[in-house]
């Protein structure tokens, strides 16, 4: 006979009983005592948000912020956009599937066709697109294994200064020492190149590249891929030349490595056009898509592929949450709403010349300082980073949120909502300017 034992209920958790800690009444108590030190952003704001519509951002007290950090990059289109809102809760509504692995789904065949008749076809590009796990890291594993499963190579090569994401592989190729831990995790098969700029504008890095790769004795093994952000997002803003970004594609080309667009931050119209490297001209073998391609900060990962080069095995690379069906109706929705025509388009590259003007005007007050960055991925290199956290902190007292960026933390960030009002978009600009004045003095 089958005995089922009797559980004991725990006793009731008495004064005494209660961790001391948990008897702190801060609404960020909880925060400090339960979640792990890892997070950042959260330290230098020490409020607990609970709304958030367009370009602003609000906590539990009702005090607002003018959102200049969008998600970092993953609002291009700004909070709880109502076109979109409407498409989800909709769907939702609706019984909709949430999630389908990679099976055929409505929504995912519903953005698939918008994508292609909205973005692809009218650029000439026949990628066919990988659902990769839920982050842009995700989407660059599989960029990095497809990679050297097409040519047979194990090495990559990769920039100064680049950011590609924060598990193994996309480590391996992202400059920041910090977060490559190298003395703990050493990360091999990589070549480090350097960027547009790198040794000063007089310097063509890729000159030294293409010696580096047509001399056997160089000690630069070909690769498999060439990784490159056209816009540098967590580098420092450093905005890669058209004629560079041409010159590194034919010698990617010329020597049968796969060229790797890391589109993450700087694409979804970030730059002004939908992918960054636009107005290069140039054709990636791969691209890869994230942060803002849901249009609603939702987790979603693409990997766009030249078709020649899908070549993957089924389940050969997969992730659960490849099939998020929430994501396809807002991404669905963004592109039907803002890139069916050019307007959309043009109206970002007017609001990135307001934001530019001031930039430039403040620049010019900064000995040293020089405005870096395309589109609405700007910012100012004053190149001091106690001088860049004061802006910043300023900037939070004021009610503006942004953040820093680059090698020492030493650029002032702007990423506003590509939706920005004109109107909110220069008090968000006012409200830098007096926190650098302040700064400054």
């Amino acid at each position: 006979m089958l005995t089922i034992p009797t559980r004991t209920a725990p006793p009731p958790r008495t004064p005494d009983t209660v961790p001391a800690e948990a008897s702190d009444r801060r609404p960020t108590a909880v925060f400090d005592r339960r979640e792990s030190a890892v997070r950042s952003y959260c330290r230098s704001l020490d409020a607990v948000l609970s709304s958030a519509s367009g370009s602003l951002l609000r906590d539990e007290s009702g005090a607002e912020w003018i959102d200049f950090l969008a998600g970092a990059g993953s609002l291009n289109y700004g909070h709880n956009h109502p076109v979109l809102r409407d498409a989800l809760v909709d769907y939702i509504a609706g019984d909709g599937v949430a999630q389908g692995l990679d099976l055929h789904t409505a929504a995912k065949r519903d953005f698939l066709e918008s994508l292609e008749l909205i973005v692809l076809a009218p650029r000439g590009l026949d990628y066919r697109v990988q659902f990769t796990g839920p982050t842009g890291t995700n989407a660059v594993e599989a960029a990095l294994k497809l990679a050297r499963l097409v040519t047979g190579r194990s090495g990559v090569a990769a920039f100064t200064n680049a950011f590609h994401g924060a598990s193994l592989g996309s480590l391996s190729v992202t400059g920041n020492s910090t977060m490559r831990m190298a003395d703990l995790q050493p990360l091999s098969r990589v070549s480090r190149l350097a960027y547009d700029g790198y040794f000063g504008p007089d310097v063509d890095t890729s000159a030294l590249i293409e010696k580096e790769f047509d001399d056997p004795s160089s000690g630069v093994d070909l690769p498999a891929a060439i990784i490159v952000e056209a816009v540098q997002g967590e580098g420092g803003l450093s905005a890669a030349s058209i004629g560079w970004l041409r010159r590194i594609a034919e010698l990617a080309r010329r020597h049968g490595s796969l060229l790797i667009v890391d589109d993450i931050q700087a694409g979804c119209g970030r730059t002004g056009d939908f992918f960054s490297f636009e107005q290069a001209g140039i054709r990636p073998d791969l691209v890869v898509l994230s942060k803002s391609i849901s249009g609603f900060g939702l987790p979603m990962s693409l990997l766009l592929i030249s078709p020649e080069y899908d070549q993957w095995r089924p389940g050969q690379h997969n992730g659960t949450f490849r099939g998020n069906g929430h994501a396809f109706v807002t991404a669905r929705a963004a592109l039907e709403h803002f890139w069916s025509t050019p307007a959309f388009a043009l109206d970002v590259a007017r609001r990135a010349r307001l934001a530019r003007e001031t930039l430039d005007d403040l620049a010019d007050r900064i000995p040293g300082a020089q405005v870096k960055g395309r589109g609405l991925m700007v910012g100012i290199d004053v190149a001091d980073p106690e001088l860049a956290a004061r802006i910043r902190v300023g900037c939070l007292h004021r009610g503006l949120l942004l953040e820093t960026c680059g090698p020492r933390d030493e650029v002032v960030k702007l990423m506003p909502p590509l939706t920005t009002p004109d109107e909110l978009l220069a008090d968000g600009l006012r409200r830098l300017e007096a926190a650098t004045e302040r700064a400054i003095r």
